[in-house]
């Protein structure tokens, strides 16, 4: 383990403790002596986390901290540089755009050590299917869930059929080939799911639906069974 895995298993074990803990019990937990411990203990002091205690009597994290998104262990790494590439990859253009700016920033501030590992991630995507149309429309889409705002859809079903319909969109799905809305349908009175490439028009109202995103993507997992993520 790397000193800066360990710093961060330390920070870790810290947080997820409400009461003091002794040198020892931490200095066990993560296989180091009492004597590294002290040091790891007065590095992140020194770095501005808030840390409590001293030797003899125990440690505590204070509430509230979080640790810098530059506190990252090789495996997250690999894990951000890998999703940040399939994104770049599958999503649509503004969210490719997106996602390799945030792996930008990311990389910018990681420790040397960390940033080589970023830097030289052999995680790659592979090609895929070809993705179904629907770029034009994820962004107003993406947009609508953030503000919890309604959708007037002109859509298709699998038979051609054509209705107009009011939605409440809350989720969006990024299937190998489709790109695929969970809303509440007013006309049909409860959750359904819309293939973007079958839609033909789309127009975001300003009108906020009545119910709170979170209230109904957890209504619709219980209907659904879909595990929470």
């Amino acid at each position: 383990m790397s000193r800066a895995e360990r710093l961060l298993s330390l920070m870790e074990s810290l947080r997820r403790r409400r009461a003091p803990v002794s040198g020892a019990a931490l200095a066990n937990e993560l296989g180091i002596s009492l004597r590294s411990l002290y040091r790891d203990i007065a590095t992140l002091q020194g770095q501005g986390a808030p840390i409590e205690g001293e030797a003899g009597v125990g440690y505590i994290l204070k509430p509230g901290f979080w640790l810098p998104p530059l506190m990252f262990s090789p495996g997250e790494i690999e894990a951000i540089v890998l999703g940040s590439r399939w994104v770049a990859k599958r999503g649509d253009d503004e969210l490719a755009r997106a996602a390799r700016a945030a792996l930008a920033k990311i990389v910018a501030v990681l420790p040397a050590e960390l940033r080589e590992e970023a830097d030289n991630s052999t995680l790659v995507v592979g090609p895929g299917e070809p993705i179904a149309a629907g770029e034009r429309e994820l962004p107003a889409i993406r947009a609508a869930i953030r503000r919890e705002r309604k959708l007037v859809i002109a859509y298709r079903d699998r038979g051609g059929q054509a209705t107009r319909r009011v939605v409440w969109p809350f989720a969006l799905a990024f299937f190998d080939r489709v790109r695929v809305i969970a809303a509440w349908c007013e006309l049909r009175g409860g959750f359904r799911h819309f293939r973007i490439d079958r839609i033909d028009e789309l127009e975001p109202l300003d009108e906020r639906y009545p119910r709170r995103r979170v209230a109904l993507a957890k209504a619709w997992r219980e209907a659904e069974g879909v595990p929470a993520p």
